[in-house]
């Protein structure tokens, strides 16, 4: 049992060490406690999904896209399929050092359905070593684009849930900044991103509302909160999505007018397929 209030009884220490939550000496320091209170509370959103895709029977897949170090994977390996016979945690990811050493520490913990591509998440729609179908998509903090290519792949792959906290967009802002003089004479809502930081803001806020438009328009119900408090991140957004096969009516058709009302149509591939 641990002596840490934080740490859950059957997590593993020597992973939490790996992973640089716990000093060499077993302690948290102030970040670290931060970065456990992050993961843990995504944590909470996602173990109730994987439950109910094995209470379904079925094997449950879960791709983490823009792995990184695989936190989140190795995390939701160690709490919920540690313990169980069943399951499979593919984490996907651009930097291959990152990629060697996820695969080494898997291998020492005998985490052994977990596998890791060193492949970019677009290229990893195609890539051979993934099944067809995945039952759960996540991407934590992938930055500008990656979220929207992630979004790709679990439509593709027919994710049953889409997990994200999307970072840094900056497509749409520079669009909405290319086009600002056109959309002075087109509508007073580009008053919204006359000023730069306005343009950053509004352009990563308009990011989000669009995604959430697109998977509603593929058939999923869409959730947006928190992820943690703002004193922690300010990349805070959590896009939870379950499909239904149900695709929200007016949603693709609202998508389009927003994308024409703020002079976005050249962004019109990024988001209705």
């Amino acid at each position: 049992m641990s002596l840490i209030p934080e740490i859950k009884s059957e997590q593993s220490i020597e992973l939490l060490k790996e992973l640089h939550i716990l000093t060499r000496d077993g302690k948290l320091n102030q970040d670290s406690r931060r970065k456990l209170k992050q993961v843990y509370h995504l944590y909470h959103f996602i173990e109730p999904l994987m439950e109910e895709v094995l209470a379904d029977g079925r094997a449950l897949t879960l791709a983490d896209h823009g792995a990184g170090k695989s936190y989140l994977g190795f995390i939701l390996y160690d709490l919920f399929l540690k313990s169980r016979d069943t399951g499979h945690v593919y984490g996907i990811e651009t930097r291959e050092e990152l990629v060697a050493r996820s695969r080494e520490l898997a291998g020492r913990l005998g985490f052994d359905r977990m596998s890791f591509l060193n492949v970019s998440v677009e290229d990893s729609i195609d890539a051979k070593e993934l099944p067809g179908e995945i039952d759960i998509v996540t991407a934590l903090h992938a930055c500008n684009t990656a979220t929207d290519d992630a979004i790709k792949f679990a439509l593709s792959k027919k994710a049953r849930f889409i997990v994200l906290v999307p970072c840094c967009q900056a497509e749409v802002a520079s669009v909405l900044k290319k086009n600002k003089n056109q959309s002075f004479g087109k509508t007073p809502l580009s008053e919204i991103w006359r000023h730069p930081i306005h343009t950053r803001e509004f352009g990563s806020q308009i990011t989000n509302v669009l995604r959430c438009l697109q998977l509603e328009a593929h058939g999923y119900q869409v959730t947006v909160t928190e992820l943690v408090g703002w004193e922690h991140s300010m990349k805070n957004e959590l896009i939870v999505a379950r499909h239904t096969g149900a695709p929200r009516r007016n949603a693709e058709e609202r998508l389009e007018r927003i994308l024409d009302e703020l002079n976005l149509a050249e962004m019109r591939e990024r988001f209705i397929y």
